[in-house]
């Protein structure tokens, strides 16, 4: 008996090591309506395959639970410890025949759909979390979502994964459970299958990647917060940019980030494409349609919301995408920078039309620069929660390689 019981350890030992040594991965589809990415969860007893918008900026998982029956689900309950640590907001209850997303005495969170832009008072609950051939993780905390608040998602998603750096973040709490080191990646793919990858990540063959400090920005960035709270977002130290090799001429000011939160530079999932601000906006699209003109790079009328289009016809293509000037984010350290090649910067709108895919976020935004999912396509990410550094690979097109075979 005692033999067997040790037998029994020791697999739990192996199967443990293997959890750490493998992480979880969950793969990344592109919607072609929204351009937005997400990804296919499994939750509860009966294993509800739910489609969540995958968002660097989201501090916790939520989805609709008006359909959603479980026989492990169970509510958070206000005052409890747990509630403490998803910093829940007071209590919620419900008038309704009892059922995932309307119970008594439970603890409030605030679920934010940015898309549109709505905050909705809901309560915090705990199942388990399953995906393809991967480690269950129990007891995992997520709040959820009424069906009537789902405007903007993409197609099919009914929820959002939120990968913020606090504590009841999707990685935060698949790493805890599954005892693995708190670091996730991200390949958003331009087409196929791309990864998002808790634990260790699967960047073999990535060559010329680059690691650069995450920064705190001091002032949160949430839709709702307590005073003297940072953001939980990721923020960059860009210390400027360049255009096909010239640094644009643009105030130091722009890219850091001042004693009120303003300013500075994150990385969003959720903006289709980069936003600057305008006094940065203005002078990078003056460089780019200069540097194209010397490429012999034909310009054409603009199509909203981007403000320099070119003739497709006029633009070399390579196995990388097309042949445009380089931009890159300069950051701190020996020639370190984050470059954006043809396939990044440009977006093709129609066989005809081709355009610069950055955006004017106007004269007074409260980030000056959010680098857009766009931007982000076909570079491999990976974030580091315990050293609190960013990896980044620029494109794998580059190197003959793509997020789908990674």
């Amino acid at each position: 008996m005692a033999s067997f019981r040790s037998s029994l350890f020791f697999l739990a030992i192996l199967f443990s090591a293997a959890h750490a040594q493998h992480g979880l991965v969950l793969p990344i589809r592109k919607d072609a309506k929204t351009s937005q990415f997400y990804t296919t969860i499994q939750m509860g007893s009966n294993r509800a395959k739910i489609n969540t918008v995958v968002d660097l900026g989201a501090q916790f998982l939520w989805f609709a639970c008006n359909d959603y029956t479980s026989n492990t689900y169970a509510p958070i309950s206000c005052g409890s410890s747990k509630c403490e640590t998803a910093r829940g907001m007071g209590c919620v209850s419900c008038n309704l025949p009892p059922r995932p997303g309307c119970t008594n005495d439970t603890c409030g969170s605030p679920a934010y759909n940015p898309f549109q832009d709505v905050l909705v008072a809901e309560g915090f609950a705990e199942d388990t979390l399953y995906s393809k051939n991967q480690p269950a993780v129990p007891q995992f905390l997520f709040s959820c979502m009424d069906s009537g608040f789902l405007e903007g998602l993409a197609t099919g998603a009914t929820g959002l994964l939120g990968l913020a750096r606090t504590e009841i973040s999707f990685h935060k709490q698949v790493a805890g459970k599954l005892n693995l080191l708190d670091k996730f990646s991200l390949c958003l793919p331009s087409s196929g299958l791309g990864k998002l990858s808790i634990g260790p990540s699967a960047k073999s063959g990535i060559s010329n990647s680059e690691v650069h400090a995450l920064i705190i920005n001091p002032v949160s960035t949430a839709p709702i917060s307590s005073e003297n709270e940072p953001s939980d977002e990721y923020f960059i130290d860009v210390k400027s940019i360049k255009v096909d090799g010239q640094t644009l001429s643009v105030k130091d000011s722009y890219f850091s980030i001042d004693k009120n939160g303003v300013g500075g530079t994150k990385i969003s999932t959720i903006q289709n494409y980069t936003a600057l601000h305008n006094s940065i906006y203005k002078p990078l699209t003056r460089a780019f349609v200069k540097a194209a003109s010397n490429m012999k790079i034909k310009r054409v009328a603009a199509v909203s919301p981007f403000r320099a289009c070119f003739s497709s016809d006029s633009i070399s293509r390579t196995p990388a995408g097309p042949a445009a000037p380089s931009i890159d984010l300069v950051l701190p350290g020996n020639d370190v920078y984050w470059r954006i090649n043809g396939g990044n910067s440009l977006v093709e709108i129609d066989q005809k039309t081709t355009c610069l895919a950055f955006v004017d976020g106007g004269s007074n935004p409260r980030t000056s620069i959010v680098i857009g999912a766009h931007q982000l396509e076909e570079n491999f990410l990976e974030f580091d929660l315990l050293s609190s550094q960013f990896r980044f690979s620029s494109s794998l097109l580059v190197q003959n390689k793509s997020c789908s075979r990674l």
